[in-house]
Formats: C-alpha cells, structure tokens, sequence
C-alpha cells in the first residue's frame, strides 16, 4: 500500500490479529526506524484499529457517534506524522503514545482556529472538517485551557506532567507508566493524582 503525503488516506482495518502480527509489527517499526519507505504505512494499516481506539479517546464525552470524526482524525494524525523526517518508533507502545500526542495537538489547533473564528479573526483553513459536529464550543475552550494549564505544570512539576500526558493521552496504564519512568507504581500515582487535581483547578478558574 502506498500513500502519499498530502492525500487523504483511505485504509481497510486488517481482518484479524493473526498469530504473526506481533512479529510483523516489531519488523515494520524497525524498518520505520530505519527510514524505510512504505513502513509507516504498514505499520498505520496493522495498528488501524488501535489508532482509532485513541481517536475515539479524543473525542469521547462528545456528541455521540463520531465514526467519522474518528476516521478524519486518524487520517490527519497519518499525514504528519509522514510529514516527519523521521517518527519516532521506539517499540508499539511508543509509537501509539506518538500518535496520540499528535492526535492532541491536531485537535489544539483545530479548537485555537475556531475560537479565531468565533471571535471575528481570519478563518484558518483546518484539514478536518469532519471533525466539527463533535467538538463543542465549550469542549473547545476546555482543550485550550487544559493544553495551557499543562504547560505551566510541565514548567512547575516536569514528571507528573508527563505522567498525565502518557496517562490521559498516551492511554499507558499507572504500572506502564512506574516501569518506564522506573520509579515505585505507588509514586506514578501520587503524581497523578496531583496532577489531576491541579489541572481540573486551573480549568474550572479559567472556565467557570
């Protein structure tokens, strides 16, 4: 399957989890590792139901059957990551943490256009219009609010930003998140509970 960067990607979930797909998804992220072309799109083609899993995610607690809200945000997600000199594939649990990082960014950028709208700027031209039925003014603001929120814990406490991050975006559970930060699951949430708590108080205080 061959796709190019720019296009809208049209892929066909797999059938099935096979009993080699585990194999086949350690080879394609070493040939994605290795610039190989054609490996990104293999790799999105094997992983396509998990992706949408995370898009889902996304967009969950919105208006209600967002198929193809899901779909635009995956294929979005696709082109840049393609736009990439090179993606980063440490193993799969790396890569969807990528994707779906990216996912929130498409998202960000998507609610910081609207609100421009809204408020009488320049319309910014957003490749997923798809997206706009499930994403409220208010969910909008929310995002926008949590993305800044976010930075400023990054800046004040680095490690449970992070572990909100793989938590709520990167979907890692709290004894994923404990071994690859290699500190104690009892640690990992701590922080995450401060984190939540912290974040949900700047929203409400800039969303009342």
């Amino acid at each position: 399957m061959t796709i190019e960067p720019g296009h809208p990607l049209t892929l066909i979930p797999p059938a099935g989890n096979g009993p080699g797909e585990p194999t086949e998804v350690g080879a394609t992220l070493e040939r994605l590792r290795r610039g190989e072309a054609g490996a990104l799109d293999r790799l999105t083609a094997l992983l396509y139901r998990e992706l949408r899993q995370l898009a889902s995610r996304r967009l969950r607690g919105e208006r209600a059957g967002h198929t193809l809200g899901t779909t635009a945000l995956v294929n979005e997600a696709y082109l840049r990551l393609a736009g990439q000199r090179r993606v980063g594939a440490g193993d799969r649990e790396a890569f969807l943490a990528a994707a779906s990082t990216t996912m929130r960014r498409i998202l960000i950028d998507y609610a910081r256009a609207r609100r421009r709208v809204k408020r009488g700027g320049d319309a910014v031209s957003v490749p997923i219009d798809e997206v706009a039925p499930f994403l409220s003014d208010r969910a909008c603001d929310e995002m926008i609010e949590l993305d800044q929120a976010l930075s400023r814990l990054e800046t004040a406490r680095p490690r449970a930003a992070r572990i909100f991050e793989q938590r709520v975006f990167g979907g890692r559970s709290l004894a994923e998140i404990a071994e690859a930060l290699a500190v104690s699951t009892k640690t990992i949430q701590r922080d995450w509970d401060a984190a939540r708590a912290w974040l949900r108080k700047e929203v409400r205080r800039a969303l009342p």
